[in-house]
């Protein structure tokens, strides 16, 4: 049985190698804003090394933080979703090392190749799922 470790490692060695052709290598220094919530969300990232923290805007009081991605992790999922916007803001914790993917090439890659379009969808589906029941938990936590 294969060992499922982040998007990469969720699909079939022979798509993770398609959808590895469409990155490119990207740094990011620490403090460094990478997305803002309501912006256009035009690529994503997998993290290869360092921090990202998500922030989410909550009206008179700061941003909050609502997770921090890492090592392998699918950064940004609103590009998958219209109306392609992000729903929180990003920021590097420390420096960062990420593949990039233009999410434009990306959905035209799936719209072509629709076995490789569902099996991303299902791992998108899967991280957001997994995140979404992460912050159902903080929630519970802090205000149980």
């Amino acid at each position: 049985m294969r060992t499922r470790t982040g998007l990469l490692g969720t699909l079939s060695p022979e798509h993770a190698a398609r959808l590895r052709q469409l990155g490119r290598e990207v740094a990011f220094s620490s403090g460094e804003r990478i997305f803002e919530e309501g912006d256009r969300a035009d690529r994503f990232w997998i993290v290869h090394t360092g921090s990202v923290t998500l922030e989410q805007r909550v009206p008179g009081r700061s941003a909050q933080v609502v997770e921090n991605i890492s090592h392998g992790e699918l950064l940004g999922w609103s590009w998958f979703f219209p109306p392609f916007a992000w729903h929180l803001s990003g920021e590097a914790g420390s420096p960062v090392r990420a593949l990039e993917f233009d999410a434009a090439e990306v959905r035209a890659l799936c719209e072509r190749d629709h076995e490789l379009g569902y099996a991303l969808a299902l791992a998108v589906g899967e991280i957001v799922s997994h995140r979404l029941q992460r912050s159902r938990s903080r929630l519970i936590d802090l205000y149980g």
